[in-house]
């Protein structure tokens, strides 16, 4: 018998797409690499009229990389370049996509960036850090185009006009979860890191039990469990008294590393994450891989409650559109930090459960959990709260 306080815990199975296999995985680039790619190379081939075949940019960390461009073409008044996406061996529909940067000259300086009609979808739902009837081209991939067309023309002094376009973007976009959230009629230019790493696979599973056994063995008791490379970093400026070992990407394998580091005798667990996965752990689900998993926001609507809330804001936030959403309507109503704390009290619940089961069948000693949530930057705590 369970209730909201208490849900059943759920680990469910990898997608079919996530296989085992015995080389290292590949990992690939993100649409928004590859679009600030395309974008900087037809610039490039604008200002100085020559054909570009491959293209130097920056990504988010610093590094550099070049890629071939497939197509150019230029002329007095107009460019275009497209470089084509390799995903590595994460399962991924815009693997092959070819992201297409269509310029020409504007009279102001600057930047104007849009979307191509049918190939790059169209906001219509707040609740994703986009303005809403806004290309979904988000925020990270602005930047990495404003910064790689910034390196072939003097933004200051000269004005672009834009144009990101991917054929059968419309088409591709049917296979992703875009129309729940409101992207209508394409893909989205995503990214944070300009990389695309694997998270999806029983590899990537493999890599988290291991970072955790290293911790282990160097005789760590603390493990903060991060759900990405944001969050990540955000936990690493929280919590700067623990050496860089004690944190670990988990990705959507948090009972793998809850069940790992139990088995480890780890005494300390701190798991560090976004509104989204949160509400998922909240609800039971240890396994939060979007096929497998969505945001209940039921769940959502009780915590408003639970944190005082009233009715009306609990009903909007029923219908949010994302975990995102419910948090941007918590701070809206002021209700934030007494919300985020709720969701963090309910998740490290969740955690603890999990944890106590894994170590009464390892025979081992329940460890403490702690639970952060930060907002979408990854940068900034909104609350915590221990089991």
């Amino acid at each position: 018998m369970t209730s909201r306080d208490d849900p059943e815990l759920r680990e469910p199975d990898l997608p079919r797409t996530a296989k085992v296999r015995k080389q290292a995985l590949r990992t690939g680039w993100t649409t928004g690499t590859c679009a600030a790619a395309a974008a900087k190379a037809a610039t490039t081939a604008l200002h100085t009229g020559e054909i570009q075949h491959t293209v130097e940019i920056g990504l988010p960390s610093g590094q550099r990389v070049r890629f071939p461009v497939d197509q150019c073409t230029t002329s007095d008044t107009q460019a275009e370049a497209v470089v084509v996406k390799d995903a590595g061996d994460d399962p991924d529909v815009t693997h092959g996509a070819r992201l297409t940067a269509t310029v020409r000259w504007r009279n102001q300086p600057g930047i104007d960036l849009q979307g191509g009609v049918g190939d790059v979808g169209v906001v219509t739902k707040p609740g994703l850090g986009l303005e809403v009837g806004g290309a979904a081209i988000n925020p990270v991939p602005r930047a990495m185009i404003t910064q790689s067309v910034g390196e072939a023309i003097d933004l200051a002094q000269r004005g672009i006009h834009i144009t990101i376009s991917v054929p059968d973007g419309e088409k591709m976009a049917r296979k992703t979860t875009n129309a729940r959230l409101g992207i209508i009629g394409g893909i989205s230019i995503l990214g944070t890191t300009g990389i695309v790493r694997p998270f999806s696979t029983a590899s990537w599973r493999a890599s988290v039990e291991q970072a955790i056994a290293v911790l282990a063995a160097q005789g760590g008791d603390t493990v903060v469990l991060c759900t990405g490379g944001r969050t990540e970093k955000g936990a690493m400026k929280l919590l700067p008294q623990l050496p860089e070992v004690c944190f670990v990407e988990v990705g959507d394998f948090t009972g793998a590393a809850l069940r790992r580091a139990v088995e480890h005798g780890l005494t300390r667990i701190i798991f560090a994450g976004m509104a989204g996965k949160l509400t998922k752990l909240a609800a039971g689900v240890l396994m939060t891989h979007y096929t497998r998993s969505k945001v209940s926001l039921d769940l959502l609507k009780d915590i408003t409650l639970a944190a005082g809330g009233d009715q009306d804001l609990a009903e909007r936030v029923a219908h949010a559109n994302t975990a995102r959403h419910a948090a941007e309507l918590w701070d809206e109503a002021g209700l934030l930090p007494a919300a985020g704390r709720e969701l963090c009290a309910r998740t490290a619940r969740v955690l603890s459960r999990f944890s106590a089961e894994a170590a009464g069948q390892e025979g081992k000693t329940t460890p403490q959990i702690h639970v952060i949530m930060v907002d979408f930057t990854g940068q900034t705590k909104i609350a915590e709260a221990a089991a």
